[in-house]
Parts: structure tokens; C-alpha cells; sequence
């Protein structure tokens, strides 16, 4: 998984390669925060370089007009004079307006209702607003802003437009400088959502592919229980009986070692299997095939050949019918419920039962007494229970164990047969 996490950071880390200087800095900082240097404000790109210069000019030239039209006859001299010192002042602000946006607009207020000359740099400082702040703060400072074009001109008249003329062009552009800007911030906006939902689609990705590993796992798990468990059981069983028993005639001593090596030999071939899985990552069609309800026969007998008293009641008629997963199932849960039986209660009689019918499902039970005597202790991991428990739910059964009065043990299960889609 660290690879798929590795190969996805290095996707996305030379996003922005090659190509950085087009983009603003702040556009590249949302996008790519670990880019720049941390906790400093991202260094400006060529394009902001060429945007401020831009913004800059325009303020200027703006203000040079509206100086032209301001003389002695229409402007008092003493402020006139303060009237192009603001603007000057104003248009040297304007490279301020990455930084404050909100202060430099709020500023701009009484320096724009002072200064005709400060327009420019007032036009600019609304459009930064509008780009980089929520609407909320453009509709408050702007609101505000053009309530007092009113009153602008008629304290300060244009001398070559009527009162009206000049109140709705002013109005008009600002309207349209803001909405320029708010549009350039709706698709940043975009383009943060598509990135947000390419870096979700990601991490989905990776947490899908974390799962279905996990998944895997767990079931290569519950397989190795259920295959191995069997098997080792009976190593168990007979290299206990023989420890115990040194004295026991040739005959059964033979007989024991030859079930220990086959069943030693069994075990090895079902773990090269499931090794086969794992370097492969999916089942090997030309492996051994899937148990099913037919070969409960063939577990039983090998039960029975091992020392163990199994009874089999196989009410079912045509076991090779039942679905191969209810009948993969119902071959687990009898295949854990008799190692059960020999790890804990060794000698003691067992009855494997299974019924079943089409619409009406298949029943496993498995049955036996409390042993006899004291029982040697087996090591086991105790989780084959659970395991067989969560392999019925999947299978969309149940399956229910626990003791008896009379102190046995019993296990109960009952996996879905559906009945065939042609009745």
C-alpha cells in the first residue's frame, strides 16, 4: 500500500511543472500548499508579475486622465494639489493589494471621495476585493462605495458630462470591474473544487484498494484455518497418542505414523496452494478444486481412519445440486465442528448430520457428547468459531454453537438453497 500512496504523491507533486509561471501564486498555494516555503506568503509568479505591473499602469493612466480634466476653474488649487497627491499615493498602494485587499479597499473609500485622481487605483483595489475575499465583503465595501458616487459628483462635477451621464457610467464600469472579478474568483473556486474531488477520488482509490487487500487477507486467512486446522489436528491428535503410549502394539504404531505422514503430506500441498495465492494475488484455476457438499463422504471417512467415531446422516438428494458456495460452507463448517470434536473431546462419538432441500435451505448439524476423563490440552487459536461464523452470514445463513446439558457440543447451521430459476 505504500507503493500506491508513493506513486500517487509523485503524480501529484509536478502538477503544476513546467507551467507555474502561467498561474497566479495564490491559485498554485491552495492547490499545492507543500509547494512554497512554509508559513511564508508564496513567491509572485512571471503572471503576477505582469498582472500588478498591468494594474499598476492602468491606475496611472486612469489617474492621468482624470487629471487632465480637473483645472483651476473647476477645482480649488490647494486641492487639486492634494487631490494628485493622493492619487500618487494611491497608484504606489496599488502593489499593496496582494497583501490587504480588504484594507487597501476599505482605504480607498475616502481617498477615491477625496481624490478624482485615485479612481483608478479605487477600481483596482474593489477588483482584487472581489478576486481574492468572499461576496460578503465586496457587497458591504462596495455598497458603500457606490452610494457616494452620488454624491460625488455633485460636490464635484464633471464639467463635459451631464450629472446623470456621469453617476450611471461611473456606477456602470464599477459594476462591471467587480463582476470581472468575482468572475475570475468563481473559477479558482472551480478549479479548488476539481482538485478537491481528483485528491477525494484519490484517497477513495487507495482506501478501496487498502480494503480489498484486507478482505483478501481475511479470507486467505479463514481458508488457511480451515484447510490447515484440519490437518494439523490429526498430526496432533496421533503424535499425542504416541507420546503417551510408547508401548502400543507395531500394528497401530505403523498405522499412526502413516496417517501422520499423510496427513503431513496433505497439509504441505494445501499450504503451497495458498502460498501460490499470495504470490500470485488471485486463485490458481489449475490448482486442486473447491470442496463441496459431495466430498463430506470423503472427510468422514478420513476421520474415521484417523481413530475418530464420526456418524453421517446426508439427508440431501443430490448433493452435487446444492450451490457451490452453501455447499463450499456447509464442507468448512463439518470439516471445523470434527477437528472441534478431536481437539476437545478425543474418543467421544460425533454426529454429522445434513438436510436440506431447494427453497428450503441447508442444515449442518454437528453433535457430541462430553469426553470422557481429562482432555490433553491441544494449542488452537480458538478464532475457527468466529470465522465459520462470519463465512455463514456472508453466505447469507446463520450458524449458532455452544454446550449442551449434558455437556457436549453442537454446533447448528443453515445456509440459503434457493430454488432453480426454471420451477
Amino acid at each position: 500500500m505504500s507503493t500506491v500512496t508513493g506513486d500517487s504523491t509523485a503524480q501529484s507533486a509536478p502538477a503544476f511543472a513546467g507551467r507555474r509561471w502561467l498561474l497566479p501564486s495564490a491559485l498554485i498555494h491552495a492547490l499545492d500548499p507543500d509547494a512554497g516555503p512554509q508559513g511564508r506568503r508564496p513567491r509572485r509568479t512571471a503572471r503576477d508579475w505582469l498582472v500588478d505591473f498591468s494594474c499598476f499602469f492602468l491606475a496611472i493612466v486612469v489617474g492621468l486622465l482624470a487629471a487632465d480634466s480637473m483645472t483651476p476653474q473647476n477645482t480649488p488649487p490647494t486641492l487639486l494639489v492634494v487631490d494628485q497627491c493622493l492619487g500618487a499615493l494611491s497608484c504606489a498602494a496599488v502593489w499593496l493589494r496582494r497583501r490587504w485587499p480588504v484594507g487597501l479597499a476599505i482605504a480607498m473609500i475616502p481617498v477615491g471621495f477625496v481624490s478624482n485622481t485615485a479612481g483608478g487605483a479605487g477600481l483596482v483595489a474593489f477588483f482584487t476585493l472581489a478576486v481574492h475575499r468572499p461576496f460578503r465583503y465586496v457587497a458591504w465595501i462596495g455598497g458603500v462605495s457606490l452610494a457616494l458616487v452620488p454624491l460625488f459628483f455633485w460636490l464635484r462635477p464633471e464639467p463635459e458630462l451631464p450629472y446623470l451621464v456621469a453617476v450611471a457610467f461611473t456606477v456602470l464600469f464599477s459594476v462591471c470591474v467587480v463582476g470581472w472579478g468575482l468572475l475570475v474568483r468563481s473559477k479558482r473556486q472551480l478549479m479548488f473544487s476539481l482538485r478537491d474531488r481528483a485528491r477525494r477520488a484519490e484517497t477513495e482509490a487507495v482506501l478501496r484498494a487498502e480494503q480489498a487487500q484486507r478482505l483478501a487477507r481475511e479470507a486467505i486467512a479463514r481458508e488457511m484455518h480451515d484447510v490447515l486446522a484440519h490437518r494439523l489436528t490429526l498430526l496432533s491428535v496421533h503424535a499425542g497418542a504416541l507420546e503417551f503410549r510408547p508401548d502400543a502394539p507395531r500394528e497401530e504404531v505403523a498405522r499412526a505414523a502413516g496417517v501422520i505422514r499423510e496427513s503431513a503430506h496433505e497439509a504441505l500441498q494445501d499450504l503451497r496452494e495458498i502460498i501460490g495465492v499470495l504470490r500470485a494475488g488471485e486463485a490458481d484455476d489449475t490448482g486442486r478444486p473447491q470442496p463441496t457438499l459431495a466430498a463430506v463422504d470423503a472427510l468422514v471417512a478420513e476421520s474415521r481412519e484417523a481413530g475418530s467415531e464420526v456418524t453421517l446422516d446426508l439427508r440431501v438428494a443430490d448433493p452435487a445440486a446444492v450451490p457451490a458456495s452453501a455447499g463450499r460452507t456447509a464442507y468448512r463448517i463439518a470439516q471445523e465442528g470434527l477437528t472441534n470434536a478431536r481437539k476437545h473431546a478425543p474418543g467421544a462419538e460425533v454426529t454429522v448430520s445434513v438436510t436440506g432441500a431447494p427453497g428450503e435451505g441447508l442444515t449442518v448439524h454437528i453433535r457430541n457428547p462430553a469426553p470422557e476423563g481429562d482432555v490433553p490440552h491441544v494449542p488452537g487459536s480458538g478464532q475457527g468459531l468466529i470465522g465459520l461464523t462470519e463465512r455463514a452470514t456472508l453466505a447469507g445463513g446463520r450458524l449458532e454453537h455452544g454446550e449442551r446439558a449434558d455437556g457436549g457440543f453442537e454446533v447448528r447451521a443453515w445456509l440459503p438453497w434457493g430454488r432453480p430459476s426454471g420451477e
